[in-house]
């Protein structure tokens, strides 16, 4: 079964200090805590921060080619969980076509904030994730979200190419 999901926050491991994304279900409260690497986070991040480099940047070319060729990325599905490393399915609709195609989840989340496409979760990935508890945060800009704006308002274009893959 599949439950919805929304990107709830970017976080910081403080262990690793490692970048996660944490999923939550839309009508429960359980998350998805994803860990990803820099690069990708930072990525997410500055869509959902709404910020706009004057080169696109990979996902947001992807989103350019998927517009161009008519294909509609009906929804991004967190599909399975196998030794710590999650997988995911893009889900897509071409030339009356459903195709699903496999992806790396922080690439099948970027793409989706970009296409507004829905994010789902298989049930039992859910189950079989670590929990973390989400705690209510205040209007004013939380603690988290002020430390990946100062990250992302250093970032320069340029950085980009700095970074082995």
């Amino acid at each position: 079964m599949l439950r919805p999901m929304v990107i709830w926050t970017l976080a910081v491991d403080s262990s690793t200090n490692s970048p996660i994304v944490i999923l939550k279900e839309i009508d429960g409260e359980r998350t998805l805590p994803i860990w990803i690497g820099l690069l990708e986070a930072t990525v997410i991040a500055t869509e959902m921060q709404g910020i706009k480099f004057a080169r696109p940047l990979t996902h947001d070319l992807l989103k350019n080619i998927i517009e161009l060729i008519e294909v509609k990325v009906k929804k991004v599905e967190i599909c399975d969980l196998k030794e710590d490393t999650y997988y995911a399915l893009i889900h897509i609709n071409y030339n009356g076509r459903e195709i699903a195609l496999d992806a790396r989840p922080s690439d099948a989340l970027a793409l989706a904030l970009r296409v507004n496409a829905p994010i789902f979760a298989v049930e039992e990935v859910i189950q079989n994730a670590r929990q973390v508890q989400i705690r209510k945060v205040p209007k004013d800009q939380p603690e988290q979200e002020k430390k990946w704006k100062e990250i992302l308002e250093d970032l320069d274009p340029e950085d980009f190419g700095k970074y082995k893959m």
